[in-house]
């Protein structure tokens, strides 16, 4: 069974990466952050969940974004690389910020990434 926490440190980095790289096309008190334990998966370290369309209108709720991190494999890397986890992440949003979701290709890619990694270090 998988067991999910609110993560307040993840989302403080979250919002230093929103703010720093001065992503203003993302409301950060609209993007939540948990940590999860005892996922399946094998190769995932984060996902990004957005809440679609037609959840907004049942539930009468504004766009929401969910940062996953599954902590077996985050909590594990060191500091650089999940500040790159969290960027590759939040790049998933896309700039309508409307529930939707960023493919990887064309838009979210190791270089893009890296490019923002490296715009947020210095």
């Amino acid at each position: 069974m998988i067991q999910y926490d609110f993560a307040e440190d993840i989302d403080l980095k979250v919002k230093e990466i929103i703010k720093k790289l001065k992503m203003s096309h993302i409301d950060e008190s609209r993007v939540i952050c948990l940590r999860s334990r005892g996922s399946g998966s094998r190769r995932i370290i984060a996902r990004c969940h957005g809440l679609p369309r037609i959840m907004q209108v049942a539930l009468k709720h504004k766009p929401h974004y969910i940062i996953e991190i599954l902590a077996e494999r985050f909590d594990q890397l060191s500091q650089e690389d999940q500040t790159k986890v969290l960027i590759h992440e939040i790049m998933h949003i896309p700039h309508r910020f409307g529930g939707g979701f960023r493919s990887h290709k064309p838009y979210v890619t190791k270089a893009k990434g890296q490019k923002m990694y490296d715009a947020f270090v210095k």
